[in-house]
């Protein structure tokens, strides 16, 4: 389970997503978050689903290697597909014992659960194509205006970028961590939720010392390379647009033409299915 978790880790490879500039990624991809929650029908999340299958194409990731961080997520779907099925009241379609299945609570859920995996891909999209250091030089120039009312722009993006780039390796350290225990005899899997709560005490405690120790590293790191922040610093690689942002521009740009159209014009003149 903590392999199939894809945020934050950088998949190495040669396609016009790559290459991009991590500004137009990042602006990009929060344009496509933003426009998940615009309307709610089935030919707004088609549209989204069509451009994000078109951009993962582009990108040379492999599809699996992107469905493969939803199982990260599969509880909470279905957590939240049963709170928004049974609690949501309306046109009841099923009903046993005190459970009722309502027309709108199962509209909800459906669209709640596909707005939820549009989103996690859509956001492991960007960090899987954008290395760290590119990602941090995005985040800060998006945040520039902010520097106006004395926020600390270059500290809020290392930030950002170093929590994104820990993912990752604590990951990997819990699992080697979990690994080790298992072969001391350690057992994560029998007993009810409290036992199993607390036979992964002996897999916590290891787990911060060793995310202490590496942050203190980090740290102690950063102080010998001199580094007091970024006042007066500059980049060895500046970002520069090239023509190929500008035409990711206009992409995005059409994209959301299209799914502003879908969401409310084509609702009107297409019938939807009566479920949905």
């Amino acid at each position: 389970m903590l392999r199939e978790i894809t945020l934050g880790q950088y998949y190495s490879a040669d396609s016009v997503l790559h290459r991009l500039d991590p500004r137009t990624k990042l602006i990009g991809t929060l344009v496509y978050l933003i426009s998940l929650f615009l309307f709610t029908n089935p030919y707004v999340y088609l549209t989204a689903a069509v451009f994000l299958t078109c951009a993962i194409l582009l990108s040379k990731v492999p599809f699996s290697y992107m469905v493969k961080g939803l199982k990260s997520i599969f509880f909470l779907l279905i957590f939240t597909a049963l709170l928004n099925m049974f609690f949501i009241k309306g046109e009841v379609l099923v009903s046993f014992w005190k459970l009722t299945i309502s027309k709108e609570g199962f509209k909800q859920a459906v669209y709640m659960a596909v707005r939820l995996i549009l989103l996690v891909i859509g956001s492991n999209l960007m960090t899987l194509t954008t290395t760290p250091t590119r990602l941090t030089n995005a985040m800060e120039y998006v945040m520039r205006p902010l520097k106006i009312f004395r926020v600390p722009v270059h500290e809020i993006a290392m930030m950002m970028s170093i929590a994104l780039r820990f993912i990752p390796i604590l990951l990997d350290e819990t699992d080697k961590i979990m690994k080790a225990q298992l072969a001391r005899g350690a057992d994560f899997e029998s007993g009810n939720v409290i036992k199993k709560a607390k036979a992964l005490v002996p897999v916590l405690v290891p787990l911060f010392i060793s995310a202490f120790r590496r942050a203190n590293d980090l740290a102690m790191a950063m102080e010998a390379r001199c580094y007091h922040g970024g006042k007066g610093r500059t980049q060895m690689k500046p970002l520069k647009y090239a023509k190929r942002d500008l035409a990711a521009y206009l992409v995005v740009a059409a994209y959301l033409t299209t799914l502003v159209f879908c969401g409310k014009y084509l609702a009107q003149l297409v019938p939807t299915l009566p479920f949905l």
